[in-house]
């Protein structure tokens, strides 16, 4: 079942078309890759779909909704979540702390849900809420094996804990679909090895994730679709296998051979 797809989706900056006519499928419950060289438009594609910029033109389609241009905030609350290139962290909380920052996003499910009761609720019930947070803010700790490090501000954080804190804060607001930009980047290799069991035990949980990577040992093991950008246009799509051997792929990396 596909939770999420672009139709002929276009970002222009200026003269410059940094995401060119692209339509891109994400299918529930599968980890879908995003690759293509550097300035090829995949970040650019991920910020058209999770509401940090608004395309020039096409659809963005979520869990059969038209989300297109719809603002950051509003995409998080229907259930998509996101990391960033650069860690933004908030350096001087705790790592507990910015996970329970993440629990304000939880997608609602009960439809009479609005801020005026959320706001009274919290008051009357804020000690006992604040402590449900800190629990629930725990397992997600526990989810990533860092919870001995909860009381230790992010800023102190070894760099890889530091990646895998953001994707953590990023899941407690449970999404359905997980955005994660370059995740791998700055990791050494245990740390890239650990991220890829993490993002394992994400699919267990029933999320959907799509990834930006320049690691393809990581890629090629871990997704099941991947597509390939380059220079804003899609050339490829498929599986992990059938992308290793496409010719538009390899050009796209290694350069065209001059005759």
């Amino acid at each position: 079942m596909r939770i999420l797809e672009t139709q002929n989706l276009t970002r222009e900056f200026g003269g410059v078309i940094a995401v060119n006519d692209v339509s891109f499928k994400v299918e529930q419950g599968l980890v879908t890759g995003l690759i293509g060289p550097n300035g090829a438009g995949k970040t650019t594609l991920f910020n058209q779909i999770t509401g940090m910029d608004k395309p020039t033109s096409g659809k963005v389609i979520f869990d059969g909704k038209d989300i297109t241009g719809l603002p950051a905030w509003k995409i998080s609350r229907l259930g998509i979540a996101r990391t960033f290139q650069n860690i933004r962290l908030y350096k001087d909380l705790t790592a507990v702390e910015n996970v329970m920052l993440g629990l304000h996003f939880k997608v609602g499910t009960d439809p009479f849900r609005n801020r005026f009761v959320q706001a009274i609720k919290s008051y009357m019930f804020a000690n006992s809420e604040n402590m449900d947070m800190y629990g629930m803010a725990m397992e997600w700790l526990a989810f990533f094996d860092i919870s001995n490090s909860a009381q230790e501000y992010a800023r102190n954080l070894p760099y890889g804990t530091q990646r895998e804190l953001e994707i953590a804060r990023a899941l407690a607001a449970e999404p359905k679909l997980l955005f994660l930009d370059e995740p791998a980047a700055g990791m050494n290799p245990a740390e890239t090895a650990h991220l890829m069991s993490v993002i394992e035990k994400i699919r267990s949980l029933g999320v959907s994730v799509v990834l930006i990577e320049h690691d393809m040992k990581l890629v090629m093991n871990i997704c099941d679709q991947i597509t390939v950008l380059n220079f804003g246009m899609k050339i490829a799509e498929g599986t992990p296998n059938s992308i290793k051997s496409n010719k538009d792929v390899i050009e796209a990396y290694l350069g065209r051979e001059e005759i």
